[in-house]
């Protein structure tokens, strides 16, 4: 994930601490207590907002306030740069400070069998969707299983992506990263893109942010409601229905050093991609690193 800096009058708090005045105007800090005025309140999911200049990672963190018992259900832990942003497969996440929206949450659905958790990163993904068309005007496609996608121009590039991971026994941090003003000459490989890139009505990150933990925040209610059921809960219609995925021709690296190639023809009831394969097969990937082969 990303890099910078602070606003004299917003210096970050908590146990991560340190601030410093930030000097580029095009990316305005984010306001904490705005933040936290209008997401933290009595009966929310979001319970604690934390917003800090620098650190390694924000999934790495709050995993470890998780793990302290200092961190309760719906604390949001949001970063202005980071050094160490961890992406799928351990691929590292860099952008310039302020450049875009990097934070993690925790959430604790102990009445959820664990079986069902695996769909937290797909609900992140719908729920970044929905905040980001609602917010920046700008529609946002999935790729199995945990990629945002824009278009830039005539192409499909990646602005974000989705990091679930255990805390505990009862807990899942997940982590969001979305690229917002990056620039084209600061994008770390072409098929990188960015909000502003795709032609955002709006890429002030204070309303981006509210808008995707308000969407994150009704989708999970919903979701836990139905005790994690995809289909009582509309999440395998709606997220199958924005994902860009289904309907290719795509070839699944597997763990392993094995690849599947095939149709790309549903989402199973676990959160699988299921692949129709040439020999008339088809095979549910539950992990792996999807390569899109041809346009939708």
């Amino acid at each position: 994930m990303p890099r910078d800096a602070s606003d004299a009058n917003d210096r970050s708090s908590g146990p991560f601490g340190g601030g410093s005045r930030w000097s580029d105007l095009e990316r305005p800090p984010l306001n904490a207590d705005a933040l936290r005025r209008a997401l933290v309140r009595e009966g929310a999911l979001w319970t604690r907002l934390e917003v800090v200049q620098r650190t390694g990672s924000t999934n790495s963190d709050l995993v470890a306030l998780a793990a302290s018992g200092e961190a309760a259900e719906g604390t949001v832990l949001v970063a202005e740069e980071q050094n160490a942003g961890r992406g799928r497969l351990d691929r590292t996440w860099t952008a310039p400070p302020r450049s875009g929206l990097f934070f993690s949450v925790l959430l604790r659905p102990a009445e959820v069998p664990v079986a069902r958790w695996g769909w937290l990163p797909l609900l992140a993904g719908v729920a970044v969707a929905t905040g980001l068309a609602r917010a920046a005007g700008v529609d946002t496609a999935l790729k199995w299983p945990n990629d945002l996608l824009v278009t830039v121009g005539d192409e499909e590039r990646k602005t974000g992506g989705i990091l679930a991971e255990r805390a505990g026994d009862d807990g899942v941090v997940v982590g969001i990263g979305i690229n917002v003003t990056l620039r084209e000459n600061e994008l770390p490989v072409p098929t990188a893109g960015s909000l502003v890139l795709a032609g955002a009505r709006g890429t002030d990150r204070d309303p981006l942010l509210r808008a995707v933990l308000r969407s994150l925040e009704d989708q999970y209610g919903r979701w836990r409601s139905a005790l994690g059921d995809p289909v009582a809960s509309g999440l395998q219609e709606i997220y199958a229905a924005g994902c860009a995925t289904l309907g290719r021709f795509v070839r699944a690296e597997l763990p392993g050093d094995r690849s599947v190639t095939g149709e790309a023809v549903a989402i199973d009831g676990d959160g699988r991609l299921v692949l129709a394969t040439e020999n008339g097969m088809q095979e549910p990937v539950g992990a792996g690193d999807i390569v899109h082969l041809r346009p939708a």
